[in-house]
């Protein structure tokens, strides 16, 4: 295992026998299903919160409950940016899992004491307000940091030297952040329908503590990755030195005494402008380098956000559609929130299945590396194909539930939406698992928090396209005749269409996809 630079939590170069190792990086995961219980079960039951003890109405709950989610997972960059400029990613997450905390402290005072909340049937006064979202979004952005420096701490622990080994860390991290979804969906649902927020909050605090003083716990054997400065500010630096040499030939390509990253030589000679920066003496090669790799990375970013417009719709239109769906078991009714279980359970049942198929192939091969069909940039693109495909089965569905409850007055079976759940729970997987660990491991080591942060803003802006694509596809159905998605009842509108719409864009962004792939 490669030492770099790596410290011990007394500021002395680690030493492989005592730190880092896959112990170090099991409370990595352990921690991930805590951190995912609080932050899930309290972004399911806010609108519902929102609306009965903070009396706002259905639509501005619904969108409170949106921007949320999305600043928390846009808030990711300014978590990894933190982690790589001037804190430790120990000392990252400590310090926004405590802000997090200070969030759900203010959050579960407010859902304790009613003064603090609005007299019935009147809407929250502007100082109950200033309290709900300054506890709203101190948790918001303690998610973000989280989320920034977890993942990266949790594979800074393992050899790089040996890719499966953090290909395997970022697929059972993933099993952790569905683990947290499914008790989230199931559990803590449960004990907000039947003990009320004040317990959902409580309990919300003594997890994420819990949480806190499991990763602390560990700090004799992390080795941790110093901070290495602002990486905005050299990528600045790289492209104003530029800017300002444009008229001028660039030097001959030169490696300082750092070196050069896999991810450097694989991006040598694109972007070859940015060479002209080291007619500057105060530019290195590497910092030229940097900005170069972490520049590619973002056509492959920008590629997986409408993948992520696909899992918007699990938590609206398939949950409208569930509830307009035969959802009795015997004598049980599934209830409408625990829906995202069927997706979760796949997601959680095929990551043992694909960590086994890629041993058996692992040892096919007799190498250290892995499989070319298990690399990261193959697993996102067959995500992608699987989104696409995802979409057309939900189109299909959608036609069949919708001409049965037409024309017969009949419901089918809730187990219809399995097929989109199955390949949209897959695709996840695939994708944001890839996403982890390609923006990881290809990331320049002193942008890798940052790098990784990209994964969350894709699922971010993913989320936000869905609302403009819902409004734009509104707009223009409306223009041509019917909305296809004009208000509350799917019996009267076309969600088909619109599923083979995403189908339609996700297919052309696969191609747009393969065309960035294939030059990376």
């Amino acid at each position: 295992m490669e030492n770099g630079d790596y410290e011990d939590w007394r500021g002395r170069k680690a030493d492989t026998s005592k730190h880092g190792g896959v112990i170090a990086a099991a409370f990595t995961c352990v921690v991930e299903v805590l951190e995912n219980v609080v932050f899930l079960s309290n972004a399911i039951n806010f609108v519902a919160y929102f609306m009965k003890s903070m009396h706002y109405p259905a639509a501005e709950a619904a969108n409170m409950v949106t921007n949320f989610m999305g600043t928390s997972f846009l808030l990711t960059i300014l978590g990894g940016f933190i982690s790589d400029s001037f804190l430790t990613r120990f000392k990252t997450f400590v310090f926004f899992c405590i802000l997090e905390l200070l969030g759900l402290i203010l959050l579960a005072v407010q859902a304790q004491y009613s003064k603090l909340q609005p007299n019935l049937n009147e809407r929250p006064s502007k100082s109950q307000a200033v309290f709900l979202y300054f506890g709203l979004y101190a948790m918001a952005t303690g998610v973000g940091g989280i989320k920034a420096a977890l993942p990266a701490h949790g594979a800074d622990q393992l050899d790089h030297g040996y890719q499966r080994h953090i290909s395997a860390f970022f697929n059972w991290y993933f099993f952790s952040l569905c683990t947290g979804g499914l008790i989230s969906s199931t559990v803590m649902v449960w004990i907000q329908d039947n003990e009320g927020w004040k317990l959902n909050f409580n309990i919300s605090i003594g997890t994420l503590s819990l949480a806190l003083c499991i990763f602390t716990a560990g700090f004799p054997i992390y080795r941790l990755k110093r901070p290495g400065g602002s990486p905005i500010t050299r990528i600045y630096k790289v492209f104003a030195s530029a800017i300002r040499n444009r008229k001028f030939s660039p030097p001959p390509p030169k490696t300082d005494s750092l070196g050069e990253s896999s991810s450097a030589r694989t991006t040598r000679g694109k972007l070859r402008f940015l060479n002209k920066a080291l007619m500057d003496e105060k530019i290195t090669a590497t910092e030229v380098e940097e900005t170069r790799t972490f520049l590619w990375l973002l056509p492959i970013f920008a590629s997986t956000i409408l993948m992520n417009c696909c899992l918007a719709q699990l938590q609206t239109f398939t949950v409208e559609q569930g509830n307009m769906m035969n959802r009795k078991v015997k004598n049980f009714m599934i209830p409408t929130q625990s829906l995202t279980v069927f997706p979760l359970i796949i997601m959680l049942a095929s990551i043992p299945l694909y960590e086994h198929f890629a041993r058996i192939i692992g040892a096919k091969q007799r190498t250290s590396g892995i499989s070319n069909w298990l690399r990261p940039l193959k697993r996102i693109g067959i995500g992608l194909a699987l989104a696409s495909a995802s979409m057309a089965a939900a189109a299909i569905v959608e036609v069949k539930r919708r001409k049965e409850a037409v024309n017969n007055g009949a419901e089918i079976s809730v187990f219809w939406l399995a097929w989109q759940y199955l390949l949209l729970g897959v695709a996840d997987m695939l994708t944001l698992g890839g996403m982890l660990e390609f923006f990881y491991s290809e990331a320049p080591d002193s942008m890798r928090s940052m790098s990784t942060a990209l994964s969350w803003c894709s699922t971010a802006m993913g989320y936000f396209i869905s609302s403009v694509l819902v409004t734009i596809a509104n707009s223009i159905s409306g223009a041509l005749g019917r909305e296809w998605l004009a208000g509350h009842d799917l019996n009267h509108g076309r969600l088909d269409l619109f599923y083979a719409l995403l189908c339609v864009l996700n297919f052309l962004n696969l191609l747009n996809y393969i065309f960035w792939a294939k030059r990376y």
